[in-house]
C-alpha cells in the first residue's frame, strides 16, 4: 500500500469513528510524525479527504475536521434516499434473490444484547447488505455515488447507537428491504428503503438537536453563578 493511501486510510478511519472530531486541527509535520509518512504523501491524503468533504483547508498551512449539522445530515439523507430507493428497485429486478433471502434470515437472527461485539456483528451485516446491493445493481456510477454518501453516513451512524429501540427497528427495516428485494417486489423495495431512511433521519435528527440543547443548557448564562 502506497504511504499516501496509507495517511488516508489510517486518518478517514479517525474521522468516522471519532477520534478526530469536528474541529480538530490537522498540522502536516505532526500528523505526518504519527502516521509514519513523509509531507509529501500526508498532503496527498488530506487532499483527498478534502475531496470527501471531511476535512477542510482554512490556510495553507491549517487544514481540520469538518463538522456535521443538520443541515449537512439533511442534505445527505436527500441524496442518500434518492441513491438508494433506485439501488433497492435495481437489485429487485437484477440481484441474485438467494443471496437476499440469506440476507433477510441473517437479520432476523440478528440480536442487538450482546453488547458492542454484538453491534459490531450488525454493522458487519450492514456492510455485507451494502456490498451485495452494490454487486446486484451492476451500474458503476451508482455505486461511486453510494460509496460517497457512505463515507459520511459513518460518521452520521455513530449519533444513533445510543439508541437500542431505534437500532432494533433498524433491524427490522432491513430485514423488509432485503425480503422485499428477495422476492423480487421493486414497489416493496424502495417503500421499504423509504420508511427506513425516514425514521433514520428522523432520529439522528432528535440526537443532534439533543446534543446541541444540552450543551447549551450546560453552558453558564449571562448573570449566572
Amino acid at each position: 500500500m502506497r504511504a499516501s493511501d496509507r495517511a488516508y486510510a489510517s486518518l478517514l478511519d479517525e474521522i468516522q469513528r471519532g477520534i478526530l472530531p469536528p474541529g480538530t486541527v490537522l498540522g502536516e509535520v505532526e500528523q505526518a510524525t504519527r502516521l509514519g509518512v513523509s509531507r509529501t504523501p500526508l498532503r496527498e491524503a488530506l487532499g483527498r479527504l478534502a475531496a470527501d468533504g471531511l476535512v477542510a483547508q482554512q490556510s495553507a498551512r491549517v487544514t481540520v475536521v469538518t463538522d456535521v449539522d443538520a443541515g449537512d445530515i439533511r442534505e445527505l439523507f436527500e441524496v442518500r434516499r434518492a441513491l438508494e430507493e433506485t439501488a433497492a428497485r435495481l437489485a429487485a429486478e437484477r440481484g441474485d434473490a438467494g443471496a437476499f433471502a440469506e440476507l433477510a434470515d441473517a437479520f432476523a437472527r440478528a440480536g442487538l444484547d450482546g453488547g458492542q461485539d454484538a453491534l459490531d456483528d450488525y454493522y458487519a451485516l450492514i456492510s455485507l447488505f451494502d456490498a451485495q446491493l452494490d454487486a446486484a445493481v451492476a451500474n458503476d456510477y451508482l455505486t461511486a455515488a453510494l460509496r460517497t454518501v457512505r463515507t459520511h453516513l459513518v460518521r452520521v451512524r455513530r449519533l444513533a447507537r445510543d439508541n437500542p429501540p431505534r437500532l432494533a427497528a433498524s433491524v427490522a427495516e432491513h430485514r423488509l428491504i432485503a425480503a422485499a428485494i428477495a422476492h423480487r417486489d421493486a414497489d416493496l423495495a424502495a417503500h421499504a428503503t423509504h420508511v427506513h431512511l425516514h425514521n433514520a433521519l428522523a432520529n439522528i435528527l432528535t440526537a443532534v438537536e439533543g446534543a446541541s440543547t444540552g450543551s447549551a443548557t450546560d453552558r453558564p448564562q449571562k448573570g449566572a453563578a
